[in-house]
Formats: structure tokens, sequence, C-alpha cells
């Protein structure tokens, strides 16, 4: 079993105005700084084997400070991005409910499915795992992919702040919500 300590990067100035990111690449403003700050502060006694991040740098950053003072790198990856939404990226939540009124019911964006952003981070994790068999690993993604990750792990529905860490176990192909070692709650 490897473990994985699944945490959404810090703030951007588009999730301040509740702008779709998507793969824009956009960085931490200074509530993200200080988010990523206080993931560091929270992770300081937990042992860490590894750090990956996705490849934008709201997540790299936030990755890098935990890492660095650890004397750790961070690995990104493609496959840790957020949902591509296409040509919504940019707007406003607003502006999408008026350029597209079937978003009042369907499936936002206009380039990749929740389903195929979902098979992409299953595979990003379940490489990260195998190669870090037995392993505790910080992986800094998305609101999306973290989503997507704890609907399968049984933790579906829950509201993912910036800088939140969830735990998570990938083992034989799933992914499971676990406890910490730390103080036996889970970090939702």
């Amino acid at each position: 079993m490897t473990t994985i300590l699944l945490a959404r990067h810090g703030e951007t100035d588009w999730n301040a105005e509740r702008r779709v990111q998507g793969h824009t690449d956009r960085p931490l403003n200074e509530a993200g700084i200080e988010q990523a700050q206080e993931l560091a502060e929270e992770l300081a006694d937990e042992r860490i084997d590894a750090v990956y991040a996705s490849d934008l740098a709201r997540a790299l950053d936030t990755a890098r400070a935990v890492a660095e003072p650890r004397g750790l790198s961070v690995t990104p990856l493609i496959g840790l991005r957020e949902r591509n939404f296409g040509t919504w990226e940019g707007l406003l939540d607003e502006e999408i409910l008026e350029r597209f009124p079937e978003a009042h019911t369907g499936p936002w964006g206009d380039d990749e499915t929740v389903e195929q952003m979902e098979t992409r981070v299953l595979e990003a994790l379940l490489q990260i795992a195998e190669d870090h068999p037995g392993g505790q690993v910080l992986v800094v993604s998305h609101g999306g992919p973290m989503r997507a990750m704890l609907r399968r792990s049984g933790l579906a529905g829950q509201r993912i702040a910036n800088g939140q860490v969830a735990w998570i176990a990938v083992e034989d192909g799933t992914v499971r919500a676990i406890e910490s070692a730390a103080d036996g709650r889970l970090h939702e």
C-alpha cells in the first residue's frame, strides 16, 4: 500500500474571482502563498518520501513550499492537471451560465470530460504508487482531480478548500480513504 497525501494547490486570483482555470496556468496569489506555507507547517512532522505535483505553477509552487525545506525535489506530472475546460477557461461562473444555458443542468466545459480527467489522474496515482511501494507521498493537484479521487475513495460530495489535504491509500489498482497516523482523523 502507498499512502498519498493528496493536496489542493493554494489560491490564485482566478479562484478568488470564481473564474474557471482548468489548464490555464495561473500563479498563486498572496493568500495562496500563505496556504502553501500552512500546508508545509501542517505536514512538518509527517514522513514524506517523494513529492509530485501537477505541472501547472499553482500546484508546483504549493508543492515546493513543502518539499524544499525537506531537501526534496518536486516531480511535475501533466497527468495530475485539473480538467481541461476548453473555451470555458477564464470565464466567471455567471458568464458561463449566461453563454452556455446547458451548464445549468449538464456537464461543464467543452474539452475534457470528468471521466477522461478521472482516468488520467488515477493512472498518474497508480504509477506513483508503483514507483513508491509502501511509501508516503505528497501529491499536489487541483479541486477536480481531488474530488474525483475522493469519490472513488468513498468521500464524495465534499468541498475542497485551497491548501486542503486528504489521505488516501493506493493499493491493487484502487484508492480508498485512510486515517493519518498523526491524529487518527480523516484529513478532509
